[in-house]
């Protein structure tokens, strides 16, 4: 069973939100997991649920096609985009909200997080999670940090603002320019064995980016997986399936 807390900062949110009339938040805001000192790699559920998490601080001229596939397929993702990139692409970064999709934070200029000082990190959190909620009247509480570093100034930055830190279970590694579509599809529908266990694909926690190879991959990723009997949600959605809390398998 999943212990929830109440966000004072949400529950403050909510209340501007209510009284200014602006719609675009969500349950969440009222009740969301406590927050972890590790990240989050993965859910552990019986159910035969995953969240595909989308990067976004560049290849916007893919994302019109990747939210046309995900209609397509019924599938609901969670797009980390950062700050400079939400500024700039404001009616995409709308348009991906509006059709169900979970928008969370991936810092402002998509620095090295373990090169830069607690605040410094802050900073970079604070402001891209000013420009979300002045874009689409959401607020982010889940922090995905770039290049995936975990050093201690990212994670206790992220923490002191009440963010909880995620990572992945499964990497498509799509941003390497040797990654075909069917490479990009078996990491993921055949993931390998490390240290001689097999990843758990239930409650898994799937890492991509918007790229031409990653666009050729995902119908047919998304077809498979369906037919295996998995549903797409979002991380918030996938949190909720939990059965023990979050896990770091």
């Amino acid at each position: 069973m999943l212990f929830l807390r109440i966000s004072r900062r949400a529950i403050a949110i909510v209340g501007i939100l209510i009284l200014l009339g602006v719609g675009g938040f969500s349950e969440r805001f009222i009740s969301t997991p406590a927050i972890s000192d590790k990240p989050l790699e993965q859910v552990k559920t019986s159910e035969k649920v995953m969240a595909f998490t989308i990067n976004v601080d560049w290849g916007e001229e893919y994302l019109p096609a990747i939210l046309d596939v995900l209609d397509k397929e019924q599938a609901k993702v969670t797009f980390f985009v950062t700050g400079r990139w939400a500024k700039n692409h404001p009616e995409l970064l709308k348009q991906m909200a509006g059709r169900g999709h979970q928008i969370e934070n991936h810092g402002y200029s998509h620095p090295h997080p373990d090169r830069l000082s607690v605040g410094a990190n802050q900073e970079e959190i604070k402001k891209t999670e000013s420009i979300i909620l002045r874009l689409i009247g959401y607020q982010t509480e889940y922090y995905a940090p770039p290049y995936g570093e975990t050093g201690s100034p990212g994670l206790k930055a992220a923490k002191a603002l009440g963010y909880q830190t995620v990572l992945w279970t499964l990497d498509t590694v799509d941003w390497r320019p040797e990654s075909a579509p069917e490479v990009i599809a078996a990491r993921i529908l055949r993931p390998a064995v490390r240290f001689g266990i097999k990843p758990e694909k239930r409650g898994a926690i799937i890492l991509m980016h918007p790229k031409e190879n990653t666009l050729k991959a995902l119908p047919s990723m998304l077809k498979q997986l369906a037919k295996d009997g998995y549903r797409f949600v979002t991380l918030a959605e996938l949190i909720t399936f939990g059965e023990e809390g979050n896990t770091t398998s």
